[in-house]
């Protein structure tokens, strides 16, 4: 399923040679049809907490726990939503310039027994994952994790599977997939290009 004819992107702040794959109206519905799915599949939202990736994963797992109390009233968002940073545990440390290191912020609560989603932006090789499971090892032992990502771009090295995605974007492994967000970037979109050089091989 597709979600219609490809654009060229534009704007100033724009990659060159970019297509935009999902704009904001498309965003804004993968992110409730994944709220209900999580709903769905937990049968309610009191023993879930979403626990956002930096850097963009942290809006996303905000938007979806709004979503989740908006479904059910009941919910405290303060009490569903927080961030995971995964810098020490990532295995690619002695390959990067160095990170700042982040803050973990669990939600009121913690983690402890419950259903623990990790939100990210976008799941390529699933090293990042593979590392926020064991940041997650370090802070408690919550009943289940699941995995909710706004893009999967294929080219797995690790056995990790979403249990939740917006949208499936099959790439080569030269193209480069760029999440914007609103409270980081100014606008909404998901924008797919190519090296400087292969953008119209």
């Amino acid at each position: 399923m597709t979600s219609g004819p490809v654009t060229p992107a534009s704007g100033p702040n724009m990659p060159p040679e970019s297509t935009e794959v999902l704009g904001a109206a498309e965003i804004s519905r993968a992110l409730t049809r994944i709220a209900h799915e999580i709903l769905e599949r937990n049968k309610g939202g009191a023993d879930v907490v979403l626990l956002g990736i930096p850097t963009r994963g942290v809006p996303l797992a905000r938007r979806l726990a709004e979503r989740l109390a908006e479904v059910e009233p009941g919910l405290d968002v303060s009490a569903l939503v927080g961030t995971l940073d995964v810098t020490m545990h990532r295995d690619d440390l002695h390959r990067q310039p160095p990170r700042l290191i982040g803050s973990t912020e669990l939600p009121d609560g913690g983690i402890d027994g419950r259903v623990v989603v990790l939100v990210d932006d976008v799941l390529f090789s699933g090293r990042t994952i593979r590392a926020a499971l064991d940041a997650l090892s370090d802070i408690g032992r919550p009943r289940a994790v699941q995995l909710a990502a706004l893009v999967d771009r294929g080219h797995r090295e690790l056995p990790i599977r979403p249990d939740y995605v917006g949208k499936n974007l099959p790439t080569s492994l030269s193209e480069r997939v760029q999440v914007r967000l609103v409270e980081i970037d100014g606008d909404d979109a998901v924008l797919i290009s190519q090296p400087a050089g292969e953008a119209h091989a």
